[in-house]
This record gives structure tokens, sequence and C-alpha cells, in this order.
């Protein structure tokens, strides 16, 4: 009998559905979940991780530090080319294109997310679609903004994204100059007008003071949580500009970690939790947001989910994937610091950009 330890992030999405399928190990193996903040799951190391558990969740910019540590193996070489072509096929949006990195899939997207609109029905009656929109909206006051952690600077890559920018392709730089002192810009002046203590929120404290109180009534950008969806609060795409929408897909996959030595129970288990059938029903039956694409199209879970799927699917399947390169991490955490003070007036645009630009130039050199 084998013992494994996982890892997975503390909310009832992160949790439910891990736990209460753990139990259905066979072979007389067992797994134990173990939880962290959602702030541990943004940024935590994956290398120290990594040395303590068997599986971990994570995000897909863990990557780049994961593989140069060699804390994960690749999925493929424990499975076969039918099974993850299968799985590749299934997924909804990049939600198993981003943990593709050297020829080899390094997690299983076992939850998929990406950052749209949430907005309350009573003040919010109409979904915005434009920028221009959420700007009238905060005019009224209605609009607060997902700036905590690492999410100021996800922002700003969304809005840039959405304004034609692609983040980090083009060598010598991380943006294009005008694109992000627009995006930069716009932020700061929805920022003027958010809710008192609304800054210091990471998604899950907007969405629940949003659920729980009348001075939230859109943000415009956040990681979609299927658990909060109700009639009085309700998701959409995020806002557009003139090109397309923008947002940045986060979800988590579960990696294997290099210490573990799974036996064919284990595996058997993790392919059970990607198979389509657990995915429509035993998910999303336990606060889960499945990753396949199958139940995000299943009418009955989308119904279940007050439509969530249904109004946010195009959003997920256009978003934008995140440099995967080691030192990511650290230096999305520092950006979104730079990016969260420029927007609330502490420091200038234009020096915000600067600094974004010089430290990731520095990370690119350092890992080219």
């Amino acid at each position: 009998m084998t013992e494994f330890r996982g890892l997975t992030w503390d909310h009832p999405r992160g949790r439910t559905a891990l736990e209460a399928a753990s139990v259905r190990m066979g072979g007389g193996d067992t797994l134990r979940w173990e939880v962290q903040p959602l702030e541990g799951f943004e940024s935590a190391p994956i290398e120290q991780l990594a040395q303590r558990y068997d599986l971990l969740v994570l995000d897909h910019p863990h990557l780049g530090d994961a593989i140069a540590g060699g804390s994960l193996q690749p999925i493929d070489a424990l499975f076969d080319a039918t099974q993850v072509r299968a799985w590749q096929d299934a997924a909804v949006g990049p939600s198993i294109a981003s943990y593709l990195m050297d020829a080899h899939l390094w997690a299983l997207p076992l939850d998929a997310a990406t950052q749209v609109c949430a907005r309350r029905t009573d003040l919010v009656p109409e979904a915005p679609t434009t920028w221009e929109d959420v700007e009238a909206l905060a005019e009224r006051g209605l609009v607060a903004l997902s700036l905590a952690g690492p999410h100021a600077f996800l922002s700003l890559c969304s809005i840039a994204v959405s304004c034609g920018d692609d983040p980090g392709s083009a060598p010598g730089h991380l943006f294009d100059r005008p694109t992000a002192e627009r995006a930069l810009e716009l932020l700061a002046r929805l920022a003027l007008r958010v809710p008192e203590r609304t800054t210091s929120l990471n998604p899950i404290g907007l969405l629940e003071r949003m659920r729980d109180r009348g001075d939230i009534g859109l943000v415009p950008l956040i990681y979609g949580y299927v658990n909060y969806s109700s009639p009085s609060l309700a998701f959409g795409p995020a806002p557009a500009s003139e090109h397309r929408i923008g947002s940045t897909i986060g979800g988590t996959g579960i990696a294997v970690t290099a210490r573990c030595e799974p036996t064919p129970a284990l595996l058997q288990h993790l392919a059970w939790l990607l198979d389509a059938s657990t995915q429509r029903t035993f998910i999303p039956q336990h606060d889960g947001q499945p990753a396949s694409r199958a139940a995000w199209t299943d009418p009955e879970v989308d119904a279940a989910a007050h439509g969530f799927y249904s109004a946010t699917l195009a959003t997920i399947e256009t978003s934008w994937v995140r440099p995967r390169i080691p030192g990511y991490i650290p230096f999305q955490s520092t950006a979104s610091a730079i990016v969260r003070a420029a927007a609330l007036g502490a420091r200038s645009p234009a020096g915000a950009l600067d600094e974004i630009e010089e430290r990731f130039a520095t990370l690119r050199e350092d890992h080219p």
C-alpha cells in the first residue's frame, strides 16, 4: 500500500472534488490532500513544495522554475500518447496548451478559469461589452478592480491584449509601449472611483463582498468562480476593445512531482478525474470548475451554474497564456506591485512601465 500526499488550494473549488474523489482510490493506495491559501498557490516556490508532496495543483506560470529545478515528471512519460492526445482535444481554451513546454505535457488540466466580467444584476442590469461601457459605470461609483497580489499586472496585460498586444511575444520588450500606456491610463482612471477598501481584496474577497454587500456593481476583470454564480451575481465576457476580448488564462493543473513513484492505481485515479463523464458530473457536483469543453458546453451543467459556462466560453477560448520562464513568478509579483502603485497614483505610469520593462529584460537575459 502506498500513501500519496497532494497539495491544492483552500477554497471549495480547489479542494472539495479532490477530497471527495480521493476515497475512490483503488489498489489499497491512499491519497491525502492538504491545502494552502490562494496567495500561496499564486506565489509559493514550486521547488520547495515538490520536495514534500507527490501531487501539486499549480498554475502554468510556475512551470519555468519547476522544470528548471527538475521538480516535475512529464505527464506524457506516465500516460500513452493516445490518452494525452485525447486530453488535448478535450480541453477548453488553452487550458492544456498552457502546460505544454519543451515538447512535454507537465500537468493535467483539472480546472479551467480565466478573467471574466462579474456583475450584480440589480446594480448593473445590462452587461458592459467594451471598456468605454465600463468607464461609464465607473463614473457612477459601481466598478471595483482586482488589483491585489498578481492581479494588477494581469489586468494590465489583459487590457493590453484587448487592444491588440501580445505581451512577451516580441524580442526586446514585454509590451507595445503605446498600448501599455493606454492600458495603464485606463486602469488609473477606473481606480479613482473604486469603492473603499477593495484594492487589497483577492478575487474571492471581491466576489464575496459583491455578493454580500451593495457597494460593488461590477468587476470588469476577475477570475471566474462558478461557485459564486447566481441569478443576482452574473459572469460574462471580459470587456473588449476594438481588437478582441482581453483575458489572461488561469485555472489549475495537477502535476506529478519528481519524488513521486506513481502506482497504477494513482495513474488510473488521475485519468478518471479528467474523464469527460467525471468532468461533466462529479467535478461540478463537488464545487469544481471543469477543464473539459464537454462540461463547458453541457446544457445541464450550464443551467445548474446559472449560465456561467455559456456566458464565459468565448472569453476562455481566446485567452492569453502568460510567459513560463524561470523567475517569472517573482517578476509577476514585483510587476503587479508596480502597476498597483501606478494605478493608485503613487508613481508615474511612464516610470512604472520603464521599470517593468527593465525587470523583464533582465529576466530574459538570465533565462534566454
